[in-house]
C-alpha cells in the first residue's frame, strides 16, 4: 500500500554538503525504488541553486509573510498542522529534529542521527549553540517512533551520550549518490581537469577545511614525509584555514584549493586522483571515503570512529593525530603498484553496499516496523 512521507528537507535545500547530501541522496533513492509512494518536503527556504526537486515531489514552505518571518517557529511548529491536513503516514526528520506534536496529529515519526560529535567535542561548538541543539536532541529522540544511526559509532554514542534505548535504534549506513557509480566520459573529465587546471597527478583531499577535518595533520605529513607530489584540496574554507598558511607556503605551486564543486564535477575529481586522503578526527560515516571507492580511487583515511566502517578492507588506515604515521601511508600507495591495484578493486566492492536502492530498502522496512 503507498505510503505519503514527508521530510524535514531544509538541510536538502540549504546545505550543498553533508547533511544535505545526505538528505538529497534519500529522497531520490526513495523516489526512484518506490515511486509509487508521494512524498512532501517540508522547508522553511528553498534554493533551486542547490535542489530542484522534480514532480510529483512537493515542496512545502511557508507562505504569507508572518511566517517567513518566522522561518525558524514554522519549521517547529506549523510543519505538522500542514502534515495533518494532507494525511501524512510517516514523518523523516532527517537531521537529528523532529517538530512538535507529530505524535498527537496521528503521524508515524522517524528521525536520522548523524554523529553525536556536540557531546564528544564541544569545544567545537559555541556554548548557545550546544544548549538549542542538546535540548532538539533530546526532544527528536524522546518522541521518535524510530531511530536511524548512520553507523555502528552513531548508535554506540545514542546509547552512551544520551541514554538511548538500543532497541529503538535502527543501524542504516547512509547511500552515495549514484552519479559516484558511474564511469565518466573521458572528454567530460578533462573539462573538469581544464576548468579547475588540475594537474594529471594529484594527491585529491576532500571535505571542509575545518579543525575536526584535520588537514593540518595531513598537510604536515607531506611536508615532512617529504612527499613531493601535487596536492588538490577541495572543500569550504573556515577560520582554520589560517592555521595551514606556514604549511602552504612550503607547498607552495604545487597545492591547490577548491570550492563550490559540483558533485559530477567531484566525480570526475575522484576518477583523477592517485589517491584520496580523508583523516579526519571524528565522523559520523565518513562518505568521501566511500565515494572515493566507488570512483575506483584507493582511499588512506582514520582508524578512528566510523571510518572503518564506511571503508571496510579497502581502505588503508592511519592515526590521524600521527603526521608520520599519514607519511608512511602516502608513501606505500604511491610506490607499492600491487597494493594500490588491490585497494582500488576491493574499493569497487566495499562501495556496493552503499547502492541508493539497497538503503531506500532499508528504509521502507524501518517506516513500517511497528
Amino acid at each position: 500500500m503507498p505510503l505519503k512521507i514527508g521530510f524535514d528537507a531544509k538541510r536538502a535545500f540549504l546545505n550543498s554538503t553533508g547533511l544535505g547530501s545526505y538528505s538529497r541522496n534519500t529522497i531520490d533513492a526513495l523516489n526512484t525504488s518506490f515511486p509509487e509512494n508521494a512524498y512532501y518536503l517540508y522547508s522553511p527556504s528553498v534554493n533551486p541553486l542547490i535542489y530542484s526537486p522534480q514532480k510529483p515531489l512537493v515542496t512545502v514552505a511557508p507562505s504569507g509573510q508572518w511566517w517567513k518571518s518566522v522561518k525558524p517557529v514554522w519549521r517547529t511548529y506549523k510543519v505538522t498542522e500542514l502534515a495533518q491536513k494532507v494525511g501524512l503516514d510517516v514523518f523523516h526528520g532527517l537531521s537529528q529534529e523532529l517538530p512538535v506534536g507529530l505524535g498527537k496529529a496521528g503521524i508515524r515519526s522517524v528521525v536520522t542521527f548523524h554523529d553525536l560529535i556536540m557531546m564528544r567535542y564541544p569545544r567545537f561548538y559555541r556554548a548557545a549553540d550546544r544548549r538549542i541543539y542538546y535540548r532538539k536532541y533530546k526532544y527528536a529522540l524522546k518522541v521518535a517512533d524510530r531511530i536511524i544511526a548512520i553507523s555502528e559509532q552513531t548508535k554506540s554514542d545514542l546509547i552512551h551520550y544520551m541514554n538511548v534505548d538500543e532497541s529503538r535504534i535502527d543501524m542504516l549506513y547512509q547511500c552515495i549518490n549514484p552519479l559516484y557509480f558511474a564511469k565518466s566520459a573521458e572528454e567530460d573529465i578533462e573539462l573538469t581537469r581544464l576548468k579547475y587546471r588540475l594537474p594529471h597527478q594529484f594527491i585529491l583531499v576532500p571535505g571542509t577545511i575545518e579543525k575536526r577535518k584535520n588537514q593540518e595533520q595531513v598537510l604536515r605529513a607531506i611536508v615532512e614525509g617529504g612527499i613531493d607530489f601535487p596536492i588538490v584540496v577541495v572543500g569550504a574554507q573556515t577560520a582554520y584555514f589560517k592555521t595551514l598558511k606556514p604549511l602552504i607556503r612550503h607547498l607552495e605551486g604545487r597545492i591547490l584549493f577548491l570550492t563550490q564543486v559540483m558533485n559530477d564535477e567531484l566525480s570526475h575529481i575522484y576518477q583523477m586522483a592517485y589517491l584520496t586522503i580523508f583523516a579526519s578526527l571524528f565522523e559520523g560515516f565518513g562518505l568521501p571515503v566511500a565515494e572515493a571507492q566507488a570512483c575506483g580511487c584507493p582511499v588512506l583515511t582514520s582508524n578512528v570512529s566510523s571510518m572503518p566502517e564506511a571503508g571496510g578492507d579497502a581502505a588503508l588506515y592511519a592515526d590521524p593525530e600521527k603526521a608520520e604515521e599519514i607519511a608512511n601511508g602516502i608513501w606505500l600507495l604511491l610506490s607499492d603498484t600491487a597494493l594500490r591495484d588491490e585497494k582500488v578493486q576491493l574499493g569497487y566492492q566495499n562501495a556496493e553496499r552503499f547502492r541508493p536502492e539497497q538503503y531506500a530498502r532499508g528504509l521502507m522496512e524501518i517506516y513500517q516496523k511497528r
